[in-house]
């Protein structure tokens, strides 16, 4: 199983600063190993971010994005006891899902 997800908000005035990393080696298939093998393509292919249940993003990804993505954004409406949650599933169907609770 991959490592959790981390997830951050921190509530300014109306707005909330959201931060993301998902922990993934979001390899390409086309990077060598030690001994000159082409390490096998894993990567994220769909995220999706919820508020409460409800899905307030929902996006895909490849190759090009690096190993261990990072996602900031602002959002409105999210007040301290609110249920951020995330969820990715790659390539290879591995699926990971995490949640906090706004403080």
């Amino acid at each position: 199983m991959s490592a959790p997800i981390k997830i951050r908000a921190q509530i300014q005035g109306e707005t909330a600063d959201v931060r993301i990393l998902m922990q993934h080696p979001m390899e390409t298939g086309q990077r060598k190993d030690e001994n000159g093998q082409t390490v096998p393509m894993n990567f994220i292919q769909n995220f999706t971010v919820s508020l409460n249940g409800k899905a307030v993003i929902d996006g895909q990804l490849n190759t090009s994005i690096s190993r261990n993505p990072l996602f900031t954004f602002k959002a409105r409406g999210i007040k301290a006891g609110d249920k951020l949650s995330v969820t990715w599933t790659d390539n290879l169907g591995e699926r990971r899902q995490d949640d906090t609770v706004v403080a």
